[in-house]
């Protein structure tokens, strides 16, 4: 059996292979955003950190929420993948920070699941599932073979999502 792809940090992976497993580990604030199209058993996994493009980054720059989701759909494209099938789900966004008194600015967790949300939106591409927000740490697995998507609180059990 093969190694899990880790997917790290600001990244997007898009796979056909189905010996693999897509893994976004630990997502804390962190956005583990899925699309899989299980007729062409085509998967794909974006691990975005923060929620909106900043002016003069790359258009499809994984590193956020907005641009990563529409580099992620262009991947899956390009794959081969038809928009029209695209089961597409979401993990993430924990409030991280829970001292009292904290501004919403520091709670990048539900600031990214907003964005997700609203870029998603203006795609006209729906949401299938979400596990977001509280303040526990997530872990998602995407099965290439399958097109099953998992996910693991830290200190829980991995269960479908």
């Amino acid at each position: 059996m093969k190694e899990p792809i880790s997917v790290n940090l600001g990244e997007v992976v898009v796979s056909s292979d189905p010996a693999d497993v897509l893994v976004a580990y630990g997502l804390g604030s962190c956005l583990g955003i899925t699309m899989v199209d299980r007729q062409r058993h085509i998967c794909g996994l974006l691990h975005a950190v923060l929620p909106h493009r900043l002016n003069g980054a790359d258009p499809y720059c994984a590193k956020y929420v907005d641009s990563g989701i529409e580099g992620l759909l262009d991947a899956m494209l390009k794959a081969g993948a038809d928009r029209r099938n695209l089961i597409i789900r979401m993990v993430g966004g924990a409030n991280m920070l829970t001292t009292a008194g904290l501004s919403k600015t520091f709670d990048v967790g539900t600031r990214n699941i907003e964005s997700a949300h609203e870029t998603l939106q203006r795609l006209n591409l729906p949401l299938h599932a979400e596990e977001t927000g509280g303040h526990s740490g997530r872990t998602v697995r995407v099965y290439v073979a399958t097109g099953r998507v998992t996910v693991r609180v830290v200190g829980g059990v991995e269960k479908d999502l």
